[in-house]
């Protein structure tokens, strides 16, 4: 085997609140967050929000300490890959490619020319597909790849998915079971997976497995569990006036506190690290929610980050990866899906998730108002 190298793909977030405007800035110049029907006018829209909202989202940064934590999250992630592949007989080097913010995945790969790797997994950081998400990531790691003869020669094999691996459902419900435990009653209390939503016309419209897989890891993870809780799956992050994927998370947890449900044990099941959407969105928002709707307990399980189990899922599926035939990024889904990676086939507004929701809620909210302003004529709404 040749040198190997291991390629951890995630969104990416800003480290400090001079980051913020930035890295809203990146976020919503990339056409797959925003189609706009002429490339000219992304950048001049991705300065507009970018200036208009990095004020409120650094607020909700502010709350989480300041910045977010996901990137030196996922460099201890991959530091710890390491180790654990070493353990197992494996020598790695690890890579981190984030999608709008340091580090960039065009420097993950500038190094990976670098260290001459020879053979190259590229891992998502997220367990389930999405074509907002992983598929992002692809379409960009293709386009580099098409034009870079050098890479060409790197054997590399992709993990579109790994939401039903073994090693992953069992570290999760590890998690879940130590959490359960210090609740008032661990038998009886209801069991909430919150994953982040995505555009019902995503599923509809582009074949999206996203939702298929998220349901499917859910009812995995219960019978890792095992234990006789209820359970409940549903969908936060929306932004946008489209419909997205429901139940919606804060209307759930309104309507089990209606059925006289006291305590919640809440899993990000889509999430494998901390940051705003964990720390701040259900952590302070939706546990607020909880509390005024008359839930007693709301226990969050934390997401994985470095748990040792999580790790060695991890490398695992490593291992795994470098036994499978080669994989493009073209081909991460099956052809029998029918899954475009655009799902956006002709000229419309449309939001893809961003790892950071409160900037993608933020932004899009501030441009939905300033469509609103222009088209009515009205003063200013801006304060």
């Amino acid at each position: 085997m040749g040198r190997l190298g291991v390629l951890l793909l995630n969104l990416g977030g800003p480290d400090k609140l001079e980051d913020v405007r930035p890295f809203l800035y990146n976020l919503f110049a990339d056409p797959e967050i925003i189609r706009l029907p002429s490339p000219l006018l992304q950048a001049p829209l991705a300065w507009l929000i970018s200036t208009l909202r990095f004020k409120k989202s650094q607020e909700n940064y502010k709350k989480i300490g300041g910045g977010s934590p996901l990137r030196r999250i996922t460099e201890a992630q991959g530091q710890a890959l390491r180790s654990q592949l070493q353990e197992n007989g494996h020598e790695a080097n690890i890579y981190i490619g984030m999608r709008y913010w340091n580090p960039f995945t065009e420097e993950a790969i500038a190094q990976i020319k670098r260290d001459k790797i020879e053979e190259l997994v590229v891992l998502p950081l997220y367990p389930q597909f999405s074509i907002s998400t992983t598929g992002s990531s692809f379409r960009l790691l293709d386009r580099i790849w098409q034009s870079d003869r050098e890479l060409q020669k790197i054997k590399y094999t992709v993990v579109p998915s790994w939401y039903d691996n073994s090693g992953y459902l069992q570290a999760m419900a590890n998690l879940i079971e130590k959490t359960l435990d210090q609740v008032k009653d661990p038998s009886t209390a209801y069991i909430f997976f919150s994953a982040h939503g995505v555009p019902v016309s995503y599923i509809e419209e582009a074949g999206d497995p996203y939702q298929k897989e998220i349901e499917t890891c859910a009812a995995l993870i219960m019978q890792k569990l095992n234990r006789p809780n209820p359970y409940k799956l549903a969908y936060q992050s929306r932004v946008g006036p489209v419909e997205w994927l429901q139940p919606y998370t804060d209307v759930a947890i309104t309507e089990l506190a209606a059925q006289g449900v006291k305590e919640l044990v809440v899993v990000p099941i889509s999430f494998v690290s901390e940051h705003i959407e964990t720390l701040e969105e259900i952590d302070m928002e939706y546990r607020e929610i909880a509390e005024h709707a008359g839930i007693e307990t709301f226990a969050r399980v934390p997401a994985p980050d470095t748990d040792p189990a999580f790790i060695q899922a991890l490398a695992d599926i490593v291992i795994k990866a470098q036994n499978d035939r080669a994989i493009a990024f073209t081909e991460t889904i099956q052809p029998q899906k029918n899954t475009k990676l655009y799902p956006q086939e002709r000229w419309e507004w449309g939001m893809t998730q961003s790892a950071e929701v409160w900037n993608g809620r933020l932004a899009m909210l501030g441009f939905l108002i300033l469509l609103l302003e222009v088209w009515l004529g009205r003063g200013q709404i801006f304060q």
